[in-house]
């Protein structure tokens, strides 16, 4: 069995970003907008949230799932290709994370 990684999901939003949304999820999120679509990924935020909270293993993977979908729509949506999402989190490794964050800070 081959491993699903974040770059498979990301090809299958892209892919399905191009049907037509009354036959896709994904194509009718895309259609709605970025607001839609960032909302519906607090959404899934919160009930990840809520899952890891209450300690419920299946549902905070069924969760994550659904966060990590919606995620991917958001980027998507936003011209945001993963590998520059890899590529921010290559660089941070580079420091420690509290030496990062200070870092941000103005």
């Amino acid at each position: 069995m081959s491993t699903f990684t974040l770059a498979d999901l990301e090809q299958i939003v892209d892919a399905r970003a191009k049907a037509d949304p009354s036959e896709s999820w994904t194509a009718k999120l895309v259609a709605a907008g970025q607001q839609k679509a960032a909302k519906k990924l607090g959404e899934e935020a919160v009930e990840t949230v809520i899952a890891a909270i209450e300690g419920e293993k299946a549902a905070l993977t069924s969760e994550t799932a659904d966060l990590l979908y919606h995620l991917m729509v958001v980027l998507k949506i936003g011209g945001v290709p993963l590998q520059d999402v890899m590529a921010e989190l290559a660089r941070r490794t580079g420091q420690s994370g509290l030496a990062e964050k200070a870092s941000r800070q103005s």
